[in-house]
């Protein structure tokens, strides 16, 4: 056991963190995200919503300091009226471990050809839509 490592980061997923660099990217999917056909390795984490993932992901998983881009959602298509409100509970989040962290944002097919380059994409729960997450690795400061 371990002591102060958050729950949901099952040992997969740590050893995943772990083995990222700087500049690696891993992509925080919902559950309609196609996790599994673009993902080089795949994290389930069926059941849990994205902001408890992002929570317990920025705990211990430093941000590009580098790179304006390092917290990235995808844009809503362009008269798609879906509920995006679950971007201001992650721009909280993002906040309390990254307070000059800013959120930026990715033309929709732009964002899947990104994450196809990701290290790998969590595949949550999150049943809300535009509710996907790409982070960029920093460094341990």
């Amino acid at each position: 056991m371990l002591k102060n490592i958050p729950k949901l980061l099952s040992p997969a997923l740590l050893k995943v963190l772990c083995e990222m660099g700087h500049g690696d990217e891993i992509v925080i999917g919902d559950g309609n995200f196609p996790a599994a056909a673009n993902a080089k390795r795949l994290i389930r984490a069926d059941g849990i919503g994205a902001c408890e993932m992002l929570d317990a992901v920025l705990q211990v998983f430093p941000l590009d300091q580098y790179d304006a881009n390092n917290f990235v959602l995808m844009q809503k298509c362009e008269g798609d009226a879906a509920d995006t409100s679950i971007w201001n509970d992650y721009e909280a989040i993002l906040h309390r471990y990254e307070p000059d962290a800013t959120v930026s944002f990715e033309e929709r097919f732009a964002y899947y050809d990104r994450a196809k380059k990701a290290y790998a994409i969590i595949a949550t729960g999150e049943e809300k839509q535009y509710a996907n997450i790409i982070l960029k690795k920093g460094c341990v400061l």
